[in-house]
């Protein structure tokens, strides 16, 4: 709808990731870094991860897109909940191999002979497993013997492992250590800074033809950042629905009002935006020396750490107008929505293409705000959980310190 509107040859804020719109921000600079170290290495594991929504499968279709393929051989697996074996078919049928039938034994026993045949060709062959956090330890172990295959004391297989963050705890578990001392980098994908809002959807907007209408103005990207905290996937959804607020309405030119008219539309006041974790009043603790500088530390901290908790409390409580399973039972029923349209416009003899196509729109978008809104009621418990892990951890450090310098 709006990019007809501005005379766009497509949706430059897309929540499908595509490669073509790939930004490089400050953190995704870093992270193909290590992926290029990665690959000049020609061995081990490279680790990325990143909140939902941080760019990681862009990122990656980025990096196959810029590959020579007379010279890699490059597969991506997106995983699910799957064990040892399952992983080994998936990653034999990626490389177009025949699974059917097969024992474990003679799987791999095809995959070793791929690789040694794609080495004898001049040609490395690279595995990117996307959504690792899903995986089970056993596939996680499958994938390190897989590692295992050499020729010539070179290893045969490179490979890159993509998860959400929860991926680390699961490389600290003991029945990894072996996997964790093959992993030559890793690196973890921070939300854009407020300096990269700016050009990060300008770019966006220059791929699909933007001839400078809509004219964004400077508190606009300030807002626009304030309620998405930088996250890409954050900023594509708050940014669609500006556009779109910007096609009803007519409007040129987008300010902070029209970004916070929509951020309002959404469910989600100025107090509900997302901002980078604060660093907790008992991060800056100074544990003294002695008991008493030690319990005069504690008591001028606790105060001001549960002032902050309550006003974290306080504004969790207010962001949230309707519970989490109402919103969910709504996305639901959206869901369910789209997919009797698709049904019924495969029965339907004829059909307005255009009306079709602005009702999926608009579906989208209200999806889109809502599961926006169910993020930042996840990121708001996040914050405040985390302030009491912090708090009760600092207090128990503090008060050992009297007992250690009695000691």
């Amino acid at each position: 709808m709006y990019d007809q509107f501005y005379g766009f040859e497509g949706r430059p804020f897309q929540l499908t990731p595509d490669p073509h719109f790939y930004f490089e921000s400050a953190t995704h600079r870093k992270a193909l870094s290590y992926l290029g170290y990665g690959l000049a290495q020609g061995e081990g594991f490279i680790v990325i991860t990143g909140d939902i929504g941080a760019g990681k499968t862009t990122l990656v279709g980025h990096l196959m897109a810029t590959i020579d393929p007379a010279r890699l051989t490059a597969v991506k697996i997106v995983s699910t909940q799957v064990g040892g074996d399952d992983m080994l078919r998936l990653t034999a049928q990626s490389f177009g191999l025949p699974t059917e039938d097969m024992p474990k034994a003679q799987i791999l026993r095809q995959i070793e002979a791929f690789l040694h045949g794609q080495a004898r060709a001049g040609r490395r062959s690279l595995l990117i497993v996307d959504e690792a956090q899903n995986l089970s330890v056993s596939a996680i172990e499958e994938l390190r013997m897989l590692s295992n295959f050499q020729l010539g004391g070179q290893s045969l297989l490179q490979i890159f492992l993509l998860g959400q963050p929860e991926f680390r705890d699961l490389l600290k578990s003991a029945q990894l250590e072996q996997l964790r001392q093959r992993v030559i980098a890793t690196h973890h994908l921070d939300p854009m800074q407020p300096e990269e809002i700016e050009p990060y959807i300008l770019h966006r907007l220059s791929i699909v033809g933007w001839n400078g209408d809509p004219h964004f103005t400077p508190d606009a990207f300030a807002a626009i950042y304030a309620a998405t905290g930088g996250v890409p996937r954050r900023v594509n959804v708050l940014a669609s629905r500006v556009l779109l607020l910007g096609a009803l309405d007519q409007l040129s030119e987008i300010d902070a009002a029209a970004v916070q008219a929509v951020i309002e539309d959404m469910g989600a006041d100025s107090d509900a935006a997302v901002q980078p974790m604060p660093s907790s009043v008992l991060d800056r603790a100074e544990e003294a020396p002695a008991a008493a500088p030690a319990a005069a530390a504690v008591a001028s901290q606790a105060e001001p750490a549960r002032e902050t908790l309550r006003a974290e409390l306080n504004a969790l409580r207010s962001r949230q107008p309707e519970p989490t399973p109402a919103l969910m039972d709504e996305i639901a029923g959206l869901r369910a929505d789209v997919e009797a349209l698709r049904l019924e416009q495969t029965t339907m003899q004829t059909v307005d293409p255009e009306a079709l196509k602005d009702c999926f729109t608009l579906i989208e978008e209200r999806l889109s705000a809502l599961e926006f809104r169910v993020g930042e009621q996840d990121t708001a418990l996040r914050r405040v959980l985390t302030l009491l892990v912090d708090w009760v951890e600092r207090e128990q450090r503090m008060g050992d310190a009297p007992h250690s310098a009695a000691a």
